[in-house]
């Protein structure tokens, strides 16, 4: 509750208007930020202050990462918090506060990962992961960036029990040796499901005519469009992603990975003509739809348009091949696949390494039987 954190920020000295907001500046990435107005004469705050103030009355999970003083707080002109008006927080106010840098070429690897994941200039040892805008599904990509440049398997708890570079390095003496690295490999003729993929096709089984695991990803279009280049860069999309083409039928009692081939896919992309005023519900009930994962892809797309220059372009997609971190490079690759397909070629990208099949299938060789 944001009102909560707020009246908690409120009774500390010395400030006069706090705000608080849940950001989103990344795709999939929110955080929360405070804006405090000083009610001193000189206008200053000491945020690190009010951050302790904050971390011995609030869970960690609602202190804010980010403390940004205002002269005063933006207004609506009816009066209310402008939402908008207020700034992105600046990653270099989130650096390294500490001063002390690494000491040896271990450390020196770990505050170059840490800047890197959490996006800030630098690092500084003594600088909490977590009280510098880190989360659990950053610590989860923090620990798979430490595996490949260290070569060490480290567990993600520890990162929450040594929430520093100092402290970590130290966890890392004790860890084993990394473990074998994802590549592509032989496929037998039946590719058995991930564990994720047997979860979501149980409930899927259970509820075939639910949207629960939908996932929606409506992107506005504005100029001249080509529907036909369009069209062949979702195609090509689908070519180049495996998991896009993959149904999970039932083979002799146990279901299984069947993944065909770029030339049975051609994703249809109708087009529907909708007013500016009906955008919204058309979008609402176009989204509200059911997959079966046995037989259907995992992938649809519609084009709604609302004049000759204004389109929206719905991609629907299930869970089972996608997460919310899949939304950024699909839609990368949706538009390098049309800026190629513009200019009358395919696209040029190199081959995936690996495809969500030889993940799933190393994750067995990994887990073994049950």
């Amino acid at each position: 509750e944001l009102g909560e954190i707020e009246a908690v920020l409120g009774r500390h000295p010395g400030l006069a208007q706090v705000a608080v907001i849940a950001r989103e500046d990344q795709p999939g990435d929110k955080r929360l930020t405070a804006y405090l107005v000083a009610d001193t004469e000189d206008g200053t705050v000491d945020t690190e202050a009010v951050r302790t103030h904050a971390a011995g009355l609030l869970p960690e999970y609602m202190v804010p990462t980010a403390f940004i003083v205002l002269d005063q707080l933006p207004l609506t002109n009816n009066g209310k918090l402008d939402r908008r008006a207020l700034p992105a927080p600046d990653p270099t106010t989130t650096a390294a506060r500490t001063g002390r840098g690494p000491r040896d070429p271990r450390e020196e690897i770990l505050c170059g990962l840490f800047a890197g994941i959490l996006g800030v200039p630098a690092v500084g040892i003594d600088d909490n992961f977590f009280k510098l805008g880190g989360h659990s599904l950053l610590a989860t990509r923090l620990v798979s960036r430490i595996r490949s440049a260290l070569g060490v398997e480290l567990p993600v708890p520890a990162l929450f029990e040594a929430p520093t570079v100092a402290a970590l390095a130290d966890r890392l003496s004790e860890a084993g040796s990394a473990r074998a690295a994802l590549t592509a490999a032989d496929r037998p003729e039946r590719i058995p499901l991930s564990p994720a993929q047997r979860r979501l096709w149980f409930l899927n089984d259970l509820e075939k005519t639910g949207a629960s695991y939908v996932l929606p990803f409506a992107v506005r279009l504005s100029g001249e469009l080509d529907r036909a280049a369009l069209r062949a860069a979702i195609t090509d999309v689908f070519a180049r992603h495996e998991a896009l083409r993959t149904v999970l039928p039932q083979i002799d009692g146990e279901p299984r990975q069947v993944i065909l081939e770029p030339d049975r896919v051609r994703p249809e992309l109708p087009v529907v003509e909708v007013a500016a005023a009906d955008l919204d519900e058309a979008l609402r009930a176009a989204g509200n739809t059911s997959f079966d994962v046995t037989v259907d892809l995992p992938l649809r797309a519609r084009l709604f348009t609302t004049g000759p220059d204004d389109h929206v372009l719905l991609l629907i997609l299930h869970h089972v091949a996608s997460d919310g971190w899949s939304l950024a490079p699909l839609a990368r690759d949706i538009s390098l696949a049309y800026a190629a397909r513009l200019g009358g070629v395919a696209p040029g990208w190199s081959p995936l390494p690996v495809q969500y099949a030889d993940y799933a299938l190393w994750l067995h060789g990994l887990l073994g039987s049950e």
